[in-house]
């Protein structure tokens, strides 16, 4: 091995390392991607100057002034309403995945009252062919918006294939309503059947360890038995019953003329007098007028509101809902009334708009208390409860208004039950509709435990205790009488609570609350004359008792919503992705197989919801499931169908 004396090596050390001398190709290339990659950056750059430019262009308000040539108000109503609709998903829509839409009540009954004194409004369409229902409560106040473009002497005109009972409860206040050949109106009532999980879990070995409180809280009764217990079934039908007469009742008002009676005892024999075709029978009871496709219908729309194209008469001249809505806002003149709506789920934390977030609607109604213009808060309630601790935490925030002696109005949409009645209680009024659900004063919570299930495979369970409660709740080995006693007690306590928070709030003896509480569930109409609310009156009622004990003139008040503020450019991109209103390309089904599919998927999900709530629950719930049937349906989601199709073995 030759050796390198010092001198070399640092001779090399300081010798000059070669240059690397590069190929005028490599120059080239290393040029040309450096301009790709400028290219790119300015074109992301660009396009995201190019949407937000176009964002702020389409987000502005037209002038209502100039915004519209005369023509027809078209309600495409391809989706449900709600009371607060849950945000849209921007990237399903713009991956292709369209979701079925909800639609603002609030947003349809302003849209109609403003159409019936604007003379550019012709006429009102009620598209109702992808209609997917909404609560009777919400329905009927557009319902009654729709009887006010009625009154001004304006033809509204009603289109579906198939009728179920909610479409069917708006198409009633049409001058004009339209079916298909292959449809009609087929009534079902209120009522169905609900799943029950005993023999499920018993035969998984799971145990439900229930602590509740309240004869009538069957909304645990799926993991106590196989069936509904007698009182439920009483509960049940009692309210049914109501909600029943007042949808009869409201139909029979609209269509005075039509064999309603008969049509709903004997369906089947209105068809066999009718050669089996639901849309002739339906025509021959009176419920209908006209049977004819869509491009019929659109000519006879296009002969009162004037032809768009003269080549193609169908194309009429159509104002879509959402450019009406926001060309027309609801005035803001006088004194503030705050509205703060509390819809769906109560739930513990933040939420998105759509579920009852316990903190996000506190924050809402304390940024209320802390505005000096506002005179009063209207609590809009359309819940069939949930978390005992977020309920609390809403009211808590209520309490921090009637400190500042802020009056408080509760308005009850279509549920307000159970946690959805707890947070009234600090109400100074309550106000509830004829067909709103409410009461549910009890509560219960559920703690799953799994030492027979891990006994079936051989697993066993072993340890020690220094105190009756070491190691609980044990959700492996079971829980203790110790820890059940406690749990029981824990859940009677707050049930007194419920129920003593009842007795304040409606001077009524605690004797005379328990015996309207134990979870029973009632009507309003029934409601009211128990005394757990006031007055029969909507949201417009609210603000104007809520000016009154403001010592404000109703008249010279204006609501102002508290809520979260909609992310206006995932709405844009929502927008752009979603179906298109002209062309009718909604996600929605149209038809009879594929609604009751659709509706059949979402009380799927439904029940999914409610066992993940109740076997997931962190909790004592003050929650009516049952309620959530008189709800607006919702459509399932991914993970819904995921998990539906597992139950199934599919």
């Amino acid at each position: 091995m030759t050796e390198t004396s010092p001198a070399t090596a640092a001779a090399t050390a300081s010798a000059p390392r070669p240059i690397r001398r590069y190929t005028t190709g490599e120059v080239l290339r290393g040029i040309w991607r450096m301009l790709v990659g400028i290219k790119d950056m300015l074109a992301l750059i660009f396009l995201l100057l190019f949407f937000f430019v176009l964002f702020g262009i389409l987000s502005g308000k037209p002038n209502p002034a100039t915004a519209f040539d005369e023509g027809a108000l078209l309600l495409r109503l391809d989706g449900t309403v709600s009371e607060q609709p849950i945000p849209e998903d921007p990237f399903a829509a713009l991956n292709g995945g369209a979701p079925i839409r909800e639609y603002r009540r609030a947003d349809i009954v302003h849209a109609l009252e403003t159409a019936a004194t604007d003379d550019r409004v012709k006429l009102v369409v009620l598209d109702l062919d992808r209609f997917m229902g909404g609560g009777q409560v919400a329905l009927g106040d557009i319902a009654d918006a729709i009887g006010k473009v009625r009154a001004a002497n304006k033809p509204v005109l009603a289109y579906a294939t198939a009728y179920s009972d909610d479409a069917y409860l708006l198409a009633s206040r049409a001058s004009e309503i339209w079916t298909e050949t292959s449809g009609g109106v087929m009534i079902a009532g209120p009522g169905g059947s609900r799943l029950y999980y005993k023999g499920l879990i018993d035969r998984l070995g799971v145990k439900a360890n229930i602590y509740r409180v309240g004869t009538f809280k069957s909304a645990v009764e799926p993991f106590l038995r196989p069936d509904q217990s007698p009182e439920a079934e009483q509960a049940s039908l009692a309210y049914a019953s109501v909600l029943w007469e007042q949808w009869q009742e409201r139909v029979k008002r609209a269509r005075p003329n039509a064999a309603l009676d008969s049509y709903i005892a004997d369906p089947a024999a209105a068809m066999r007098a009718n050669g089996n075709d639901m849309a002739k029978a339906s025509k021959a009871a009176g419920l209908v007028d006209r049977i004819g496709t869509r491009l019929a219908f659109d000519r006879r729309v296009a002969a009162l509101a004037g032809a768009s194209d003269d080549d193609r008469p169908w194309k009429y001249d159509r104002i879509k809902l959402d450019d009406w809505v926001a060309a027309n806002p609801p005035e803001e003149s006088g004194e503030r009334i705050a509205i703060v709506p509390v819809v769906g789920t109560i739930v513990d934390g933040r939420a998105e708009p759509g579920t009852a977030g316990g903190e996000t609607i506190a924050q809402h109604i304390l940024d209320a208390v802390a505005d000096s213009s506002v005179k009063a808060i209207v609590l809009r309630v359309d819940s069939p409860g949930g978390s005992v601790l977020a309920s609390e935490r809403i009211r808590s925030a209520l309490l921090e208004a009637k400190a500042k002696r802020l009056p408080i109005v509760v308005s009850m949409a279509n549920v307000a039950a159970s946690g959805g009645y707890w947070v009234a209680t600090p109400a100074d009024m309550i106000l509830a509709e004829p067909d709103t659900i409410t009461g549910s004063i009890g509560v219960f919570a559920v703690l799953p435990t799994f030492r027979q299930a891990l006994g079936n495979v051989g697993v066993t369970t072993d340890g020690i205790a220094t105190t009756p409660l070491s190691g609980q709740p044990d959700i492996l080995g079971g829980t203790s009488p110790a820890f059940d006693a406690l749990a029981q007690a824990g859940v009677e306590d707050i049930y007194a609570r419920f129920t003593g928070l009842v007795a304040t709030s409606r001077k009524l003896p605690i004797e005379r609350v328990r015996e309207l509480a134990e979870g029973r569930v009632w009507a309003g109409a029934t409601a009211r004359q128990l005394g757990l609310v006031d007055k029969f009156g909507g949201l417009d009622e609210a603000i104007a008792e809520a000016a009154k004990l403001a010592k404000l003139d109703p008249a010279n008040v204006f609501g102002d919503y508290y809520e979260e503020e909609p992310d206006g450019f995932a709405q844009f991109l929502a927008g752009m992705g979603g179906p298109d209103e002209d062309e009718g390309d909604s996600a929605a089904p149209s038809g009879w197989f594929g609604q009751v599919a659709w509706l059949r998927e979402a009380r799927m999900a439904q029940v999914i919801g409610d066992v993940r709530r109740l076997m997931g629950s962190n909790g004592v719930q003050a929650d009516c499931l049952e309620c959530g049937d008189m709800m607006a349906p919702r459509a399932a989601t991914a993970q819904d169908r995921a998990m539906i199709w597992r139950l199934l073995g599919l």
